[in-house]
């Protein structure tokens, strides 16, 4: 099975550009904690996620982390396209959250295939278009929704075996926010019951709760 069938849009390339794809493409493996891009830097490959993730995010002067998006297996990252399509550098980084395996396709490649074929070009964008709808829909959240309920969402996403493994730094960056509040917030969220806090994680003890507030739309 080739590396670019786990990507069910390219399944229909035709088969020349479809092997131009995988014979001109490589794989690659990155260990968790690597940098996979940073500020400055030009995109030198459209990487085709096959598994893993990555979190991209950006640093204010302050030094204040927020997260953007994360790419999981079988997507591809939205900045790199935008950066490619345009040449321009990016703006953010992008981190390895797990070991990752990915299909790198080199500049040369991505030019090439979408000046020349159209399948292609409807990947690249449908998956731009998808990724822009998401980051709409983060603006909003941070803009509009509570953080207290943003916060209950995430713990009930992350949760597993009833504990969730992070720091309260770590869901600030996820949400957009300061550390000082997720914890004031947590601890809200202990005096009710909900859940019990150690470092560097947080048992949820009622779910139900947690689940009630998440539904919450004031």
């Amino acid at each position: 099975m080739r590396c670019i069938d786990r990507f069910a849009e390219l399944k229909s390339l035709p088969a020349d550009i479809g092997q131009a794809l995988e014979t001109r493409s490589r794989v690659v493996s990155l260990p968790a904690g690597t940098r996979v891009f940073e500020p400055g830097q030009r995109p030198g490959n459209m990487l085709l996620l096959l598994s893993g993730t990555v979190r991209v995010q950006q640093t204010s002067e302050s030094g204040r982390e927020v997260f953007l998006y994360r790419v999981g297996a079988g997507e591809s990252c939205i900045l790199t396209t935008a950066c490619m399509l345009a040449d321009e550098d990016y703006n953010a980084e992008g981190i390895a959250e797990t070991d990752i395996e990915a299909v790198a396709i080199p500049r040369p490649v991505f030019d090439d295939l979408a000046g020349r074929s159209a399948e292609f070009r409807s990947f690249v964008f449908r998956s731009y278009s998808h990724r822009i709808a998401e980051l709409f829909g983060l603006i909003e959240d941070i803009v509009f929704q509570r953080v207290d309920v943003r916060l209950a969402e995430r713990l009930l996403g992350m949760v597993t075996d009833g504990t969730v493994f992070a720091t309260h730094q770590a869901l600030a960056v996820e949400l957009g926010t300061a550390r000082e509040v997720i914890s004031r917030i947590l601890g809200d969220f202990q005096r009710r019951g909900w859940v019990e806090t150690a470092r560097g994680e947080i048992r949820i003890i009622n779910r139900e709760g947690l689940e009630h507030l998440a539904r919450s739309v004031t």
